[in-house]
């Protein structure tokens, strides 16, 4: 019998997912003699150390250790790092992350909002004197200075605590230096708000002004004692920030550097190497054309590079715009129907490969992660499957053999690779000099216990990428109810070939379900025009779950008179979508932190797909949940709808879930409202990940008349 203590969900919430005690943010060092990580003791430690592998002998080592360092005391983190955390879904503790100098010698992190550097090759760490709360420490490449942000002002000391002083300081309370705008961190990929010189003696640094942002209240109700949170939310058709970009000196100098910001307001991404000039990418409002622009750090001028146009939208991918070693532009484009890596202004993909973000790049070639192309030969990769290549003139070469998904760090020519893979729990990191494999970082991360019992296939006349899980003791022939568990829209693949990426899934299987996953229309990894269908209608991703479970009736046993559907985000609004539009087909739903009105969700993201609500308000309206077109379903059967919502979340606010609720009591629909009291868009605690599983599924069996007891195993 297993007990609460060790049941499934417990171990999930408890180890975060299996994630806690895996080795990840890897650096290698320019000579390749060392490889720099992140990793806690256990499996259950949420508190990360900074390690240091030494390539020659295979040995690790502690550079780092939070608990030391802090000598007890309980981490104490600042809103703008909680900030920080939250935008890169960050939900461990200790060292998060770290920047190192240009050899790989000095890395600095911040901890419980104070500065500390660690020697890599001594594997000794101290603490710097620097005002508070510290965030995003970086070194100079020669590794003689650090800077840093503190209350929105840049600053800069020395490597051994000297000359502590403010390079830039915020005019207004509405003003910083150094640090990125919300759509950057939360839609662009761009973390950080300032860069440094190859030679070590300024620096780019990005200065965001959010007077124009529209501010909003966030508060937690079960706690009216509190003061609630006032932040700038930029929702779809309001203003942005203003963010202009500046070379500061050490010396006190300061130019700003010159575009046309008016029509190319965003920032997208910042590129300073020894390769070449400054290199920066900004993008238009629409997204439909982006420039990428060489900068004079003297004079603040820049020059194009290179334009690009498309009558969709322009995607932002890993790892690029960069300058080549001999100084040629690298870059990711959509062109003849084919997602390439072009080098200079030539392609060196074709349609074979879809690439997904460029890893590294030398005199000899790039390293690209990509997933097989529309046009890739029969039985090149299989569904789900991520790989490794080695591209340059001469052709490309896969750098990981065995089905799965990888990804991979390079450097000196040690390369790390991290592979994951169905038949096995987390990830494999093995560490290549050359093609020979010289060393293992290991994992402390827990084993799940369980092994999904999933298959990868495609599903209807579109080939939609799905994966179907059955209850490991089942006899694969007894029809079974059906829960449909897709993300379902952009960014967020959910048919990985991956071990872990299944384990709830699995969970729920082994309760009496069916499951299925599908990655339908504008989720990526399949090709430029199956991501961009959904311009301007999202809800095509619900006919592709409906196709999807149609085609996958005819091979597996699933019962379609009990078909439920849960999602978390996006996926929270599809399920929303799913009870409301096409009740003929699905019989309950669990909307989890649904965006249910687009007019509430952020610029970036939201004006990419639906365009300007002003110029597109039936986009708009079609996509929503909460509009007469979003209610326009059938009067009858009213299915039941379970939403649940973090009362903290500040990225789909909860009055998205409160909207629909008033809405669905207005019409009369039967639901049920979860508020998660204290919590985010992700869901950490430990007690309320377990439980909100737990009473997903027993709402499930209520509402599709399985009234059984669920498993804890």
């Amino acid at each position: 019998m297993t007990t609460r203590s060790d049941s499934f969900p417990r171990r999930h919430a408890r180890t975060q997912r299996f994630t806690l005690g895996a080795p990840r943010a890897f650096t290698v060092a320019p000579d390749g003699a060392r490889v720099v990580f992140l990793r806690s003791t256990s499996g259950t430690d949420r508190a990360s150390s900074l390690w240091v592998l030494d390539v020659s002998g295979g040995r690790e080592r502690v550079a780092a250790d939070p608990r030391a360092l802090l000598g007890g005391d309980h981490e104490k983190l600042s809103a703008e790092e909680r900030a920080r955390r939250e935008r890169s879904r960050e939900s461990g503790a200790g060292i998060v992350g770290y920047a190192t100098d240009a050899d790989v010698e000095l890395a600095s992190f911040a901890l419980s909002g104070r500065l500390f550097t660690a020697e890599l090759r001594a594997g000794t760490a101290r603490e710097l004197p620097a005002p508070g709360p510290v965030i995003d420490p970086r070194p100079s490449p020669d590794g003689r200075f650090v800077a840093y942000v503190a209350r929105g002002a840049l600053r800069v000391v020395g490597a051994e605590g000297e000359g502590g002083r403010a390079l830039a300081e915020p005019e207004s309370e509405n003003v910083t230096y150094g640090l990125a705008e919300f759509v950057a961190a939360e839609e662009m990929g761009r973390s950080r708000g300032f860069w440094w010189s190859p030679e070590s003696d300024r620096l780019l640094v990005a200065r965001v002004d959010d007077t124009p942002v529209r501010r909003w209240w966030i508060s937690d109700p079960a706690h009216p004692e509190r003061d609630p949170q006032h932040v700038p939310y930029p929702a779809a058709g309001t203003d942005n920030a203003d963010v202009r970009l500046f070379v500061i000196g050490l010396d006190g100098s300061r130019t700003e550097v010159v575009w046309d910001w008016a029509r190319y307001p965003y920032l997208a991404h910042v590129h300073w190497s020894e390769a070449g000039a400054p290199l920066l990418l900004v993008q238009a409002r629409d997204q439909r054309s982006q420039l990428y622009l060489a900068v004079d750090p003297g004079t603040g001028a820049t020059r194009l590079v290179h334009a690009d146009e498309d009558p969709v939208w322009l995607d932002l991918f890993p790892g690029v715009p960069c300058w080549s070693p001999s100084g040629q532009l690298v870059r990711i484009a959509d062109e003849g129907g084919a997602r390439v890596l072009a080098v200079g202004e030539r392609p060196l993909t074709g349609p074979q490969l879809h690439v997904r973000a460029v890893l590294d790049v030398t005199a000899e070639d790039v390293l690209v992660s990509a997933s097989a192309g529309e046009e890739a030969p029969e039985g090149a990769a299989e569904v789900g499957e991520v790989h490794v290549y080695r591209v340059n003139e001469l052709g490309v070469e896969r750098l990981s053999q065995e089905p799965g998904v990888h990804s991979a760090v390079r450097a000196g020519g040690v390369t790390v690779l991290a592979s994951a893979a169905l038949d096995r729990p987390g990830a494999r990191v093995r560490v290549l000099r050359g093609d020979k494999h010289t060393a293992t970082i290991a994992s402390y991360a827990e084993d799940p216990g369980m092994s999904p019992r999933v298959r990868l296939t495609e599903g209807g006349a579109r080939r939609i990428p799905c994966a179907v899980l059955l209850p490991r003791d089942h006899d694969g022939e007894t029809p079974l109810p059906v829960l449909m568990d897709p993300y379902g829209g952009p960014h967020g693949p959910r048919v990985v070939a991956a071990h872990n990426a299944h384990l709830t899934s699995q969970w729920f299987a082994d309760q009496g379900f069916a499951v299925v996953v599908a990655d339908g229309r504008g989720s990526p990894g399949r090709s430029p025009a199956w991501e961009k269908a959904v311009h301007g209608d999202f809800t095509v991703s619900l006919d592709d779950q409906v196709e999807a479970l149609q085609d996958l009736a005819k091979s597996f046993p699933l019962d379609l008179s009990r078909v439920a559907v849960r999602g978390w985000s996006f996926g929270g609004w599809l399920a929303g979508l799913a009870v409301l539009r096409r009740p003929d087909v699905f019989h309950a739903g669990i909307a989890g932190a649904p965006v249910t009105d687009w007019r509430l969700y952020d610029t970036h993201y939201t004006e990419r797909y639906l365009g300007d609500p002003e110029a597109s308000p039936e986009a708009y309206a079609n996509s929503s949940l909460v509009t007469d077109d979003g209610l326009s379903a059938p009067a009858e059967p009213h299915r039941p709808l379970m939403i649940v919502h973090g009362l903290a979340d500040d990225n789909v606010v909860v009055a998205h879930a409160l909207r629909l609720s008033s809405a669905l009591l207005a019409a009369g629909r039967p639901h049920e409202v979860l508020p998660l009291s204290g919590v985010t868009h992700m869901t950490p605690q430990e007690q309320v990940a377990e439980n909100l599983l737990l009473l997903q599924v027993d709402f499930l069996k209520r509402s599709l008349g399985l009234a059984q007891p669920h498993k804890n195993a």
